[in-house]
């Protein structure tokens, strides 16, 4: 048998898992509001979306508390403040929701019952992030105000021991792993091995072990495919001489058909997320250029 490879989202989804029961929400919850000492699960209501606008959104996490409406955008390894997008177009998904199914008129003159919205950003990568909340305002319209605000509260870690740091722990095991023995079922293994030695998410991992393996490995998944595919584009596009088509768009060195390859590639990971810097890395593209293919994306919608 081949080496078994690591799906790129590994995290992610164990991120999604891991919230999906409500006994490991409410210990989220806690270590947002301490201060709440009396929730219990019976009050938690999960409302994860599974496709927001855009397809395959894959580690989003929304759940009602009372009043509360918390949504944690992602938790992402590359940061961008787009998050900020992210969560305004989850809440007015999430608004719409709620609305239709507690049958609520928002036409009638009677003011309605929405709960209040609190956005949330678990951050696990490596750049160093000072602020404590990113603003609609400061990140995209130079700090003016405008007639929408949305504030997101940056998570990099949680106190000792509650279930934001066991995650974020775990992360950290997760990429010290891959960087001894690649993306590779040994990491698997070793990061299970280790958190569950050392108490981080110990009860998760001994319950759900098998079903984590198989989120975090990737035999024959599309993710493999699409590796599989783009390195033999970018193969052929340096042996060709691509790349400087690439970069010219359409005109010379560039053949159609070779810019049909790039923009399939470019749409599947349009489909899935994919962070911008990752996009132009794959496929050895300028911001300009990743402009053009996502117009071409939208007109293909």
């Amino acid at each position: 048998m081949g080496k078994i490879l690591v799906k790129r989202n590994a995290k992610d989804n164990v991120f999604t898992n891991l919230f999906q029961d409500p006994k490991y929400v409410v210990e989220l919850y806690r270590a947002l509001h301490p201060e709440d000492e009396n929730v219990t699960e019976e009050m938690i209501e999960i409302v994860t979306l599974k496709n927001i606008l855009v397809d395959n959104i894959y580690n989003d996490l929304g759940f009602t508390v009372g009043e509360k409406l918390v949504v944690l955008v992602e938790a992402q390894s590359t940061w961008t403040v787009n998050i900020i997008i992210r969560g305004l177009m989850y809440l007015v998904q999430t608004y719409q929701d709620y609305i239709g199914n507690e049958k609520l008129n928002v036409y009638g003159s009677k003011k309605i019952n929405i709960p209040k919205p609190e956005l949330y950003v678990i951050y696990t990568g490596d750049k160093r992030i000072d602020k404590s909340y990113i603003t609609l305002s400061e990140e995209f319209f130079d700090g003016e105000e405008s007639a929408l605000e949305v504030k997101v509260r940056v998570l990099t870690d949680g106190k000792q021991g509650d279930i934001l740091n066991q995650y974020v722990t775990f992360t950290k095991i997760y990429n010290e792993q891959i960087q001894k023995h690649g993306k590779s079922q040994e990491a698997v293994s070793e990061t299970l091995r280790i958190c569950k030695n050392e108490n981080i998410l110990r009860e998760y991992l001994s319950k759900h072990e098998r079903e984590v393996r198989d989120i975090m490995f990737a035999l024959f998944d599309d993710e493999q495919i699409l590796d599989a595919y783009t390195r033999d584009v970018r193969r052929e596009s340096k042996a060709e001489g691509i790349k400087e088509g690439i970069k010219e768009g359409r005109k010379e060195g560039m053949r159609e058909g070779e810019w049909e390859k790039t923009k399939k590639i470019a749409f599947k990971l349009f489909k899935k997320n994919r962070p911008d810097d990752d996009i132009i890395d794959t496929l050895d593209i300028s911001a300009d250029e990743l402009q053009k293919l996502k117009q071409e994306y939208g007109s293909a919608d």
